[in-house]
């Protein structure tokens, strides 16, 4: 049995969506068991509402605190010691439960996070990474807001967490890893980019070079490593594009009876590409190189959205990717010191 704690009491949407996904995972997931952490009469409340109990695969944890939205990292990280947030975190670093799951503050998710499980050996930041659609399946994006400045040595990092993130969770051998840049010429971009495009040359990675912004979604890598910065703004731009074209394509099919009749025959089509694109079905931020899984839910996601962060955690938790990640990166400066 695997046991995650929930942050019930995180996100836009609180206990109104964390509790109902609590139940619909554990409902199609035989060896997963649940704690909700929070305040222990809400989620009692919320659980009756929903013809529910608590039983041997789900309990509750009491929490008095709730980390708010817009609440300062710092003053989160020392005034809320009970907070929903660090109480499911302290349950895995006690080993109660194997990961944690969070729609809330992701500073304060960050901070609180590093704070109590501590980075793995070797790994001076941890990074967001989260999966991406492409037209050729998907690819895997770090950093996407964790830290702002990296060095190159911090973007390897990443690169060599992403890679045996993918080659844990989806079994591929050897995961093609490709550094954002604005061009694909090694004379392109910045001297930080420079000097990691040779740091990443010089290790065992698969590493395919730059690649483009375009690329992202169009081309075949596994792993696109960038700093957080860059990364956040990526991915907020490509929210806004998709909810762009959501609500362009709204617009045509209304416009007449013509473009009226034409929605419905097309209805079939439309639902179909909603699916393959839908962003709640990505949803599930990996905090990558702590010592323990912890994964950041959208703080909006809906009961689809936050049960896709749960099954995240589960599917890493399954095979072990932060212990991976501490083995691999102790071969690798095993290796380095012998060479």
């Amino acid at each position: 049995m695997i046991t995650i704690a929930l942050d019930a009491m995180g996100g836009d949407h609180g206990v109104g969506v964390t509790v109902p996904a609590a139940l619909q995972t554990l409902s199609q997931e035989a060896a997963l068991k649940v704690i909700l952490v929070g305040q222990s009469d809400v989620l009692r409340k919320e659980l009756t509402r929903l013809r529910a109990a608590e039983n041997d695969r789900l309990s509750i944890h009491h929490a008095s605190e709730v980390i708010a939205m817009d609440e300062s990292p710092a003053q989160a990280l020392r005034s809320k010691k009970d907070s929903s947030m660090r109480v499911a975190i302290n349950l895995v670093k006690e080993g109660v439960a194997q990961a944690a799951v969070s729609a809330g503050n992701t500073g304060a998710l960050m901070a609180t996070a590093r704070f109590v499980l501590k980075t793995l050996p070797g790994i001076d930041r941890p990074a967001i990474i989260t999966t991406l659609p492409t037209t050729h399946g998907h690819v895997h994006v770090l950093d996407l807001g964790a830290n702002v400045d990296c060095t190159p040595e911090q973007l390897v990092q990443f690169a060599m967490m992403g890679s045996i993130l993918v080659s844990a969770v989806e079994g591929k051998d050897k995961p093609r890893v490709g550094l954002l840049n604005i061009g694909e010429e090694d004379i392109k971009g910045n001297d930080s980019v420079k000097k990691t495009n040779e740091l990443l040359r010089a290790t065992g990675l698969n590493y395919c070079g730059f690649v483009e912004g375009d690329e992202i979604y169009t081309g075949d890598m596994d792993v696109i490593v960038c700093d957080g910065f860059v990364g956040n703004v990526m991915l907020k731009t490509s929210e806004g594009l998709a909810q762009m074209i959501t609500h362009f394509m709204k617009q045509e099919f209304k416009r007449n009876l013509l473009t009226k009749i034409s929605a419905v025959i097309a209805l079939p089509v439309l639902r179909a590409f909603r699916k393959r694109v839908d962003p709640r079905r990505y949803n599930g931020a990996t905090l990558i190189g702590l010592n323990g899984t912890v994964i950041k839910s959208h703080g909006g996601a809906d009961k689809l959205a936050f049960q896709c962060a749960i099954l995240e955690a589960l599917a890493e938790v399954k095979n072990n990717v932060p212990e991976r990640i501490g083995r691999e990166l102790a071969a690798m400066s095993a290796r380095e010191t012998l060479a």
